[in-house]
């Protein structure tokens, strides 16, 4: 049975709150001081990046949330129920159509892979990741394949010289692709890249109708490609490159707000609890998520499921943050955008309270 929702408070939300800068000297003291007792007539307590997160979330917080997969297991765990705040659940996911709401402040915290954080850095909204979810065994339990239109002739990345591929700069598939070149040698130049939106089943049509040679798909779109297409041509290789990465990601003005710093951290680990919930409760996360939810046939879910193989969501994001910056540099040099620190795009306050969680487990 499904848990009740948490009780709804009004959505219409607080008037414009006024915006105060603090000095320096005063903001930790401020933000402890104000956080408990802020209200419909509070000012935002503005709060420094080096400032601790505060640990209570004031009264009338509402979190907008764009996480749509694990919105159904934060419920379906019962995690929502605990919630201190308000969620606004947002139906919105992927790195465009967040920073679009990050822009029109229609949102406060979402969930992407590795690109739009850095995206976002080079058009000028900066963001910080948050929480960071990876996979165990990323090589053997991908998140892509590269699908391979009938009588393309491409069996290996040797192969791709020459080839049109399906290309979405802003996205990690777009990411993948340049990956993946440079790990077979390539340059841009020696391949057609296509610019198609990686939205639904654009890229496993573009496939099938041969508008493209190669095209990196994912989720129940491998299955599904390799069932309708196999006996025409259609097959899909491994690129054998790590492309697990998840984050959630907010502005740094959100970040700033210290009611909603503080719902964030409390976000986070309730967020990690729920991966937990998925990996313990697979036979009930395939029926009321991949079936109920999503319409997937049972078999697909039991697919999808055992493709994922088993999260990991590390203490420590040193590693973490190197692997973002060779991504970086090699994005910087392909697109010609200005090269970035990783570092910037991490806000490590939050570094211990997913793993901590996720070892913890649902409560």
């Amino acid at each position: 049975m499904s848990p009740s929702p948490p009780s709804a408070r009004s959505r219409s939300g607080p008037p414009l709150l006024r915006r105060r800068t603090l000095l320096g000297a005063a903001l930790s003291v401020a933000a402890a001081g104000l956080a408990g007792c802020a209200g419909d007539d509070t000012p935002t307590v503005r709060l420094a990046f080096d400032a601790p997160l505060p640990a209570e979330v004031p009264g009338g917080t509402v979190l907008r949330v764009g996480d749509k997969e694990l919105q159904k297991a934060i419920e379906f765990s019962g995690e929502a129920e605990k919630f201190t705040f308000e969620v606004s659940w947002a139906n919105i996911s992927g790195g465009p159509q967040t920073l679009e709401a990050f822009r029109a402040d229609a949102l406060d915290i979402g969930s992407v892979a590795d690109i739009p954080p850095i995206h976002a850095a080079w058009t000028g909204l900066p963001t910080r990741i948050v929480a960071a979810k990876f996979r165990q065994d990323p090589i053997n339990h991908p998140i892509y394949q590269l699908g391979i239109a009938p009588g393309a002739g491409v069996a290996s990345l040797a192969d791709l010289r020459g080839k049109r591929i399906a290309y979405s700069p802003g996205q990690a598939q777009g990411a993948l692709v340049l990956r993946v070149l440079h790990q077979a040698g390539l340059t841009k130049g020696d391949v057609k890249l296509v610019e198609l939106a990686s939205t639904g089943d654009v890229y496993p049509t573009a496939l099938a109708s041969r508008q493209v040679d190669v095209a990196p798909i994912g989720g129940i779109n491998i299955k599904r490609y390799l069932a309708k297409y196999g006996r025409d041509g259609g097959t899909a290789i491994s690129h054998g490159l790590r492309d697990d990465p998840g984050h959630l990601y907010a502005p740094e003005r959100i970040l700033q707000d210290s009611a909603k710093a503080a719902a964030i951290r409390e976000y986070v680990q309730r967020w990690a609890r729920a991966w937990v919930w998925i990996e313990q409760n697979p036979d009930e996360w395939i029926e009321r998520y991949y079936v109920k939810d999503q319409g997937l046939s049972r078999e697909d879910g039991q697919w999808l499921v055992d493709n994922a193989g088993v999260p990991d969501i590390p203490a420590d994001w040193s590693e973490v943050i190197t692997r973002h910056q060779q991504t970086i540099d090699l994005l910087a040099k392909e697109t010609g955008n200005k090269p970035l620190n990783a570092a910037d795009l991490y806000d490590r306050r939050y570094e211990p309270l997913g793993a901590a969680a996720f070892g913890e487990g649902p409560k």
